[in-house]
């Protein structure tokens, strides 16, 4: 936001040194999370580890029931990584004199264009690339002409959906907190800091979730769908 106070913009100034000076800030702090979990592993974990390790089980819980155990073991670290980057992102824009960079489309739509390139990669190293796009046309051959661009508008707008939904609730999260320091002391809004820190939470939530379910669209297989009855055959069999 040009003209808010921030340290790092009496520094570098309001511009895109601002907005890479804090993207570096949450790297720095998402390698020393990383360092202080690591630095000393233990069986029974203790500090960092055991922060780190409830985190990454509740992400593998979180796709087991999307995309199954195996699938979500598999794309833990690009989930994982991910929620880490958002959520420590979110929360830095909380803190006054500092900006979330994913209030800002450089950084969110990068991240949905990443996922939407993966997720269709995925899909057609598994299937193979005509059996893959052979999904966007529906069961009914009939209405595959209709079916099919309308399977690939829907695909591209997870691009929209994924980058403004997560950039447009974080601006509106720092313009109100900017507005409420404006005019109310630092400690008369702390209610309104647990709200904007449940807001950072479930944006992160949705859209590392978002991942597990475009990622289970593109390899999950629909085995209820392959192993469906055919009502011809099924009538015949019955006569």
């Amino acid at each position: 936001m040009e003209g808010v106070f921030t340290y790092l913009g009496a520094i570098f100034g309001h511009g895109q040194m601002l907005f890479v000076a804090h993207l570096l800030l949450v790297a720095a702090i998402i390698i020393f999370i990383a360092k202080s979990a690591t630095k000393s592993l233990r069986a029974v974990p203790t500090g960092a580890q055991n922060v780190m390790e409830a985190y990454l089980g509740g992400v593998i819980a979180m796709g087991k029931d999307v995309i199954g155990e195996e699938l979500a073991r598999k794309y833990l670290p690009l989930v994982a990584a991910v929620g880490l980057f958002i959520f420590v992102s979110n929360v830095i824009g909380i803190i006054p004199g500092f900006e979330s960079p994913t209030s800002n489309i450089n950084v969110t739509l990068p991240l949905a264009l990443m996922v939407f390139f993966y997720y269709n990669y995925e899909g057609i190293k598994k299937h193979g690339v005509g059996h893959y796009f052979a999904h966007f046309a529906g069961p009914v051959k009939a209405l595959a002409p209709l079916m099919f661009p309308i399977e690939i508008v829907s695909h591209i707008s997870r691009i929209v959906s994924l980058s403004f939904r997560l950039m447009g609730n974080i601006k509106g999260d720092d313009l109100f907190l900017w507005v409420l320091l404006m005019l109310v002391p630092f400690i008369a809004p702390l209610p309104a800091y647990l709200l904007l820190t449940f807001s950072a939470l479930l944006q992160t939530f949705v859209f590392m979730i978002l991942i597990y379910v475009y990622l289970a669209g593109a390899v999950a297989i629909d085995e209820e769908h392959e192993k469906a009855p055919d009502p011809v055959v099924d009538t015949m069999g019955a006569v």
